[in-house]
């Protein structure tokens, strides 16, 4: 599948305010990385800035896109796209908040994994500098 091809709306359920990634750069089976704008319709925006706390579901979405392209990969448009269960094993924020209209671009890669389960690592940048480090743990109660 090349770039031309790849849509966020095929790798992720999320839709309307929940969906913060706006661009696949880049996708394998191991690692994602993504191109988003935060906007007046983000989760915890305040009329200036979002929450820094919103970098940790930017991860996440980023690391469903990688887990969604192995499933694509093997079953094709037979592959149904399932939730994951995330639990957050450590964030560091090297900024409090982010500006309405600020690009950035989130990375993930597979640490670990074992069956539907997943230890990820991802982080976030904002002008080329790391706002964000964090490593999430994802399980999958029915995989396949």
């Amino acid at each position: 599948m090349n770039r031309a091809d790849i849509s966020v709306e095929d790798f992720l359920p999320h839709r309307g305010r929940m969906k913060l990634v706006d661009e696949i750069v880049e996708v394998d089976e191991e690692k994602a990385v993504t191109r988003s704008t935060v906007t007046d319709q983000w989760p915890f925006f305040n009329g200036k800035t979002v929450d820094s706390l919103v970098l940790i579901e930017l991860v996440a979405q980023t690391a469903g896109i990688s887990n969604s392209w192995e499933g694509i990969k093997k079953h094709g448009d037979q592959f149904e796209r399932k939730g994951w269960l995330v639990g957050i094993r450590e964030s560091r924020f090297y900024v409090d908040a982010v500006s309405l209209d600020t690009p950035i671009i989130t990375r993930s890669e597979t640490q670990f994994r074992f069956e539907n389960y997943r230890d990820i690592l991802g982080t976030v940048e904002i002008d080329s500098e790391i706002a964000a480090e964090v490593r999430l743990q994802l399980f999958q109660s029915d995989a396949d």
